[in-house]
């Protein structure tokens, strides 16, 4: 089979191989991969930053779609033609995460999904949602999950409350739809006049350019009549965290779901208000199978479509990872294979 393989860090070093099928064991469902998206963490692991002993040559990706071709004799689950969407953290089944069930992630502990085929186990796989294509499918494991398991399994979202998304980015726009499919209000920060006409045309409610207005959180207080909104996900980091806190009102919910602007939060307990509006602030890394499961059904019910940015053949992984680091995209940016 043919799989995009790193030899080195750095995407010169992206080649595309023939190299074996996967064998699979009894348990083990293999996976024709018709689409791969692409994340921030993705980036990091491809440059180095994220994991410098990684082993070459390394499949990079995590987040993948296909159609079974062929199941172990243990499994039940699937049968060959069924349309599956890879689980990240593969043995992260239900309820919350322990060192068991999180000790798997794909792309970490397994190779990446950047191939033609993979072997997974019957249990690392969820059923795509019956309107989505594979290229949409493919967008789902990571950002939209995240955005899920943070919304409605962390921050318990509630029809009438407010959630401040930040930028365009996979997690922020997962959460525009989500919140607004939940009866949400959604005010969006972005960096431009034409994002934030995108985000409009999305659902937002309101849009605060972060770059006219260096101190957003003001801006965002005073569109929810002063008081700060219910929930965000702040997906920076370290530019972000503390207008993020000044952002919520009491017994506000911030979810740390990304650090594209530094991993380190320095925060200070009076000035940002964290004790005395008894602020919570929740990490979040994606969930479980059966978190994704709950999303898929909503997924079809509100008949919500990922945003995809843009969509590279796999000869042209290169620029599809370039296009990430270029962090002009909005959305998704996806892979398509054979």
């Amino acid at each position: 089979m043919k799989a995009v393989q790193l030899t080195a860090f750095g995407t010169e070093h992206l080649v595309i191989s023939d190299i074996p099928m996967p064998s699979l064991k009894a348990n083990e469902v293999l996976v024709n991969i018709k689409a791969v998206s692409l994340n921030y963490l993705d980036w990091i692991v491809l440059n180095g930053t994220f994991n410098k002993k990684l082993v070459f040559p390394y499949i990079p990706a995590s987040d993948g779609a296909g159609v079974v071709a062929a199941v172990g004799a243990d499994v039940t689950r699937w049968k060959p033609g069924d349309r599956v969407v890879m689980q990240y953290v593969q043995n992260w089944t239900k309820g919350k995460v322990d060192p068991d069930s999180n000790a798997v992630r794909v792309g970490w502990q397994t190779p990446g999904v950047l191939s033609e085929y993979t072997a997974v186990p019957e249990h690392g796989l969820v059923k795509v949602p019956v309107n989505l294509s594979f290229e949409e499918a493919a967008t789902l494991p990571i950002a939209a999950v995240t955005a899920w398991h943070g919304l409605i399994e962390q921050a318990g979202l509630r029809p009438g409350q407010t959630v401040l998304t930040q930028g365009t980015g996979g997690v922020s726009l997962f959460a525009l739809q989500i919140a607004k499919a939940a009866g949400a209000k959604v005010i969006a920060t972005t960096s431009s006049e034409e994002k934030a006409v995108r985000l409009k045309a999305l659902g937002a409610d309101a849009v605060v350019n972060y770059r006219l207005h260096r101190e957003w959180h003001e801006q965002v207080r005073a569109l929810n009549g002063g008081e700060g909104v219910d929930i965000t996900m702040d997906v920076a980091g370290a530019a972000t965290i503390g207008q993020s806190l000044l952002s919520v009102k009491e017994n506000g919910f911030v979810g740390t779901a990304g650090f594209i602007a530094g991993p380190e939060l320095l925060l200070d307990i009076h000035q940002h208000r964290i004790n005395l509006n008894f602020i919570r602030i929740q990490g979040l890394a994606v969930g479980s199978a059966e978190s994704f499961a709950a999303l898929n059904r909503a997924i079809e019910v509100n008949d919500i479509h990922p945003v995809i940015d843009s969509v590279f053949a796999m000869e042209q992984a290169r620029e599809a990872y370039l296009r990430l680091e270029s962090g002009q995209h909005t959305g998704k940016i996806v892979i398509t294979l054979p």
